[in-house]
């Protein structure tokens, strides 16, 4: 079907509505669905949520705040996350920089922190140079899984409906970053995408939410 498409597509340089018409027709005959729309938006949680959500991590377990707290500020993907450590603290920068362990691809990031949060992580690891970030009780590396159940439950006990997950907090940052202003190629670079389309999908986000809010409070 494929070939045969192919060949009628170079024999009658057929043109753009006529090549639609032909491949829809090709589809309904083989009984294919059409792929389904590409998300441009992605899901999200706004400043109050993410401040309940750090909150009720500090309340269960004062290092558990910390790492969500440390997970959003840098918007790191939770693979990177737990491969952080002590070493990739650069504190007495100005501002406080953490340097991130690309895990998919391309080069090494940094990305600056608050300075409050940088004194948290100072008081955390009380001097220790070795090991990783944020270790188990047995001084293990966290898991991915662990540190998604750590954020879950956060969420749960901060009564945030929504599925929150590592990758929701990335996409958090990234659009609250967008909505106060911050230029598209930065938060590119602070996302550390290879490619600016794929950061655009977080500026229609944040497009989007300014439309609601605008909405909202003219309504």
């Amino acid at each position: 079907m494929a070939r045969e498409l192919a060949r009628l597509f170079r024999k009658h340089h057929l043109t753009y509505d006529q090549t639609k018409h032909a491949v829809e027709a090709a589809r309904r005959e083989v009984g294919l669905k059409p792929p389904k729309e590409r998300q441009r938006t992605v899901a999200r949680l706004d400043r109050g949520e993410v401040e309940r959500l750090i909150d009720h991590a500090y309340r269960r377990a004062p290092v558990y705040g910390l790492m969500i707290k440390t997970l959003f500020y840098t918007g790191a993907r939770v693979s990177e996350f737990v491969a952080l450590r002590p070493g990739d603290l650069h504190l007495e920068l100005e501002p406080p920089q953490i340097r991130i362990v690309v895990a998919k691809g391309g080069s090494d990031g940094y990305v600056p922190i608050l300075p409050g949060l940088a004194q948290e992580l100072r008081t955390h690891l009380g001097g220790r140079r070795e090991g990783f970030l944020f270790e188990s009780n047995r001084h293990d590396q966290y898991t991915p899984r662990m540190v998604q159940k750590v954020v879950k439950e956060a969420a749960s006990a901060a009564g945030i409906e929504k599925a929150v997950t590592p990758h929701r907090l990335r996409a958090s940052v990234a659009t609250i970053l967008l909505d106060a202003g911050m230029p598209l190629d930065q938060v590119q670079r602070f996302l550390r995408h290879k490619r600016i389309g794929t950061t655009q999908i977080y500026a229609e986000t944040s497009v989007r939410n300014m439309g609601e809010q605008y909405v909202k409070a003219l309504k």
